[in-house]
């Protein structure tokens, strides 16, 4: 449970540097493309983001996303459909969700919608909101989430993590499942069956 804390908590603070270091420097360049598009209120639109760079210790990450829209007067960014690859030496973590968005003024971010957090390693985790703080580096949420790794599939109440310290915690009630599968990709489709309980 140690090594899926950490690893999980190096996934959400690599997702949110990536985000935050995005949506800041790039937004007051984007232009507004009105073209095919529904009306909006944004003071920015950006269209098709596809970017990548090279990070600190060697990490590169990509960010794609359909659609971003800045507001500057309420202080957000709003994404669509938003898939961040973080490569690490050691393993790739992927993020993807249907929508995010991001507080300007305290770098607070929150995926919503179908959101799912996998890693080369064996790690997927699936919710409908994840929130992050910037000031308290904690991930969070309150909704049921489904956290897969080989042979195990555990579901809780949400889950608490925090960067600075290290840890993670599954609200309960809580279930393992030992499934006996050697990959989180051969899991049940999200609902475990009745069985061990933990």
């Amino acid at each position: 449970m140690q090594r899926l804390s950490r690893g999980l908590l190096i996934g959400v603070l690599l997702f949110i540097v990536v985000v935050v270091g995005l949506l800041v420097a790039r937004g007051r360049t984007a232009r507004t493309d009105s073209a095919e598009v529904a009306p909006t209120t944004a003071d920015y639109r950006i269209k098709e983001i596809r970017l990548q760079e090279e990070a600190r210790d060697g990490v590169r990450w990509k960010l794609a996303a359909d659609q971003a829209e800045i507001y500057e007067e309420l202080g957000k960014t709003v994404m669509r459909d938003v898939t961040i690859t973080i490569e690490q030496s050691e393993r790739t973590w992927t993020v993807r969700g249907d929508e995010g968005e991001l507080a300007q003024s305290t770098k607070n971010v929150e995926v919503r919608g179908r959101v799912v957090l996998t890693s080369t390693d064996g790690l997927r985790l699936e919710t409908t909101r994840l929130r992050w703080s910037a000031a308290e580096q904690k991930a969070w949420t309150d909704v049921p989430v489904i956290i897969y790794r080989p042979g195990s599939v555990v579901t809780g109440q949400g889950i608490e993590a925090f960067v600075s310290e290290h840890r993670a915690t599954v609200k309960g009630p809580v279930r393992a499942i030992f499934t006996g599968l050697k990959s989180a990709s051969q899991a049940p489709d999200g609902r475990p069956s009745r069985g061990t309980g933990g």
